[in-house]
């Protein structure tokens, strides 16, 4: 099944057992799904694009709950975290920082890259490669940290 049917399946799932908070998310999970689907009329719709649009609204949620923190709003801010939980159960286990570094730092190699002036050459080959495993600013930081 993928995610795209496995979303349906648990929005109803969530409706039975009145779970407001993850069938309202995943409505709207849903939603997203139905626009990128809709927009790229001849493509197929896969995981790795429904992947891409969890990690889009991960992050917009959690930006959105450090914003109300500043504003002394925890309200609001509970509200987004708890919706950012239940999109997280739908995305891939994340490499940790050392599995990065043991990629990039092939990749390197491979190249033959040098110095940093060439960090987009690597940047290119290390999000392709580790796209849906962990976010771009991660494998940015261990270019960073592996050509200075």
């Amino acid at each position: 099944m993928n995610l795209f049917d496995q979303i349906g399946e648990d929005i109803k799932k969530a409706m039975l057992a009145k779970d407001n908070v993850r069938r309202d998310t995943l409505r709207n999970v849903k939603k997203e799904f139905l626009e990128a689907k809709t927009a790229k009329a001849g493509d197929d719709f896969d995981d790795a694009q429904a992947i891409q649009i969890l990690r889009k609204m991960v992050k917009k949620g959690e930006d959105a709950a450090q914003i109300f923190m500043t504003q002394n709003r925890e309200d609001l801010a509970q509200e987004e975290l708890s919706q950012v939980a239940v999109l997280k159960q739908y995305l891939p286990a994340t490499m940790s920082v050392e599995e990065v570094e043991k990629v990039v730092s092939e990749l390197i190699s491979q190249l033959g890259v040098t110095s940093i002036k060439e960090m987009g050459k690597v940047m290119g080959a290390a999000s392709k490669q580790l796209s849906g495993r962990t976010d771009n600013k991660t494998i940015s930081e261990v270019i960073k940290k592996m050509l200075s």
